[in-house]
């Protein structure tokens, strides 16, 4: 470990739907590939088996219930709570007696959740002063994620766009014409990525793929869990839940791939090689920006409906045009709006927005830098 190095300990616990433990990999991985030494301590850890199965240097993962790091370990220089979490009792009291001992309080953050919201920039860097405890007198700094200058910014590695320039999309959907048995005549026409929850718009989308007539056939990616069962339920599952990831299904002009549990890198590439993203949460959301296709998010639902002012801040910021909003309201069902696939030129603009709207993130520093530049400035 390098003398610039900090020990950095990030705390994520496990809600639904990969999108928290998704963010906090990609967040320590881009910590460690700034040399910083990072454990990550996580209450279900098991997604990673397939999210990043070759682990990653200078990342430990800790269970969320083992006891603090040993006295011969480092303490930790930043803590990071992910999403509000609250870290565990006895990991606050070591750290306390640590810093006794140093005379080195540790940088504490509250990571938040990501949104366009008005709010993310008022509140950005905020502190809070823990009151009671073992480290009563202490100093927790809000740190917002967003999409603005004013915020914290995206997670965004240094090489991505290197990455997503040298990327061969036709030898991509190729190899996944072949390994799927599409057929090669399939690398060509629309391909469509699906990472859902369960939208009631769903079938209604179903049915205008496979009439989608432009002389070309329409390619479904869909991914495993609740996307794929959402899609077997809306096409009868008596008829194609057999339970085999690599069996399309052909419906008209649409073939449908269902897809494997992939890591990181390979689910950049999937919405990469498509035409329309269709993304959910949070990391995918980033990461479908990052692509630059065109996309529509399928943001988490509230009881209250708060998503829905969420969801309107993002398509702001985004400056989406009428149709791409028109479809984010059917898509969440906002409103009753009918669902309308674009035809190609609705979706070049859709593109052209996403593009576009990258452009303006790429002129602004990315989370990692900002957090480092952060912790620099509190230490």
């Amino acid at each position: 470990m390098t003398a610039s190095a900090l020990q950095w300990d990030v705390f994520c616990r496990v809600i639904d739907n990969f999108g928290d433990i998704g963010v906090c990999w990609r967040l320590v991985t881009q910590l460690a590939a700034h040399r910083q030494q990072v454990r990550l301590w996580v209450d279900d850890a098991s997604a990673l088996a397939w999210m990043a199965p070759g682990g990653c240097p200078g990342v430990e993962v800790r269970d969320w219930h083992a006891p603090p790091p040993a006295a011969a370990e480092r303490a930790p220089d930043v803590m990071v709570e992910a999403f509000g979490c609250e870290i565990a009792p006895e990991f606050i009291a070591y750290s306390a007696l640590s810093a006794s001992g140093s005379g080195q309080k540790p940088v504490w953050i509250n990571l938040e959740y990501l949104s366009a919201e008005g709010y993310v920039e008022r509140n950005h860097r905020l502190p809070s002063l823990i009151m009671s405890g073992p480290a009563a007198g202490w100093t927790r700094w809000f740190f917002y994620p967003g999409f603005t200058p004013a915020t914290g910014g995206l997670l965004r590695e240094d090489t991505l766009m290197a990455r997503r320039s040298a990327f061969d999309r036709t030898a991509w959907r190729a190899a996944h014409a072949a390994a799927f048995g599409t057929g090669s005549a399939d690398e060509a026409g629309l391909w469509v990525s699906l990472f859902c929850y369960e939208p009631p718009a769903l079938p209604a989308l179903l049915q205008q793929l496979a009439r989608h007539s432009e002389n070309q056939a329409t390619q479904l990616l869909v991914a495993p869990g609740r996307p794929a069962t959402a899609v077997r339920a809306a096409l009868h599952p008596d008829k194609v839940e057999n339970g085999l990831q690599r069996i399309p299904v052909k419906r008209e002009q649409l073939s449908i791939s269902y897809l494997p549990p992939r890591p990181q890198p390979a689910f950049d590439e999937m919405l990469w090689a498509c035409d329309l993203n269709l993304v959910r949460g949070e990391d995918s959301l980033v990461r479908a920006l990052w692509a630059g296709q065109a996309l529509v998010w399928h943001i988490y639902p509230q009881d209250d409906n708060a998503h829905h002012d969420k969801l309107r801040a993002f398509l702001d910021w985004l400056q989406a045009p009428a149709s791409l909003r028109a479809f984010h309201a059917a898509w969440n069902a906002v409103d009753d709006t009918p669902l309308a696939l674009p035809d190609a030129t609705v979706l070049a603009e859709w593109t052209a927005c996403v593009q576009a709207a990258r452009t303006r993130l790429l002129m602004q520093h990315n989370l990692v830098a900002q957090l480092l530049g952060f912790v620099a400035e509190k230490r």
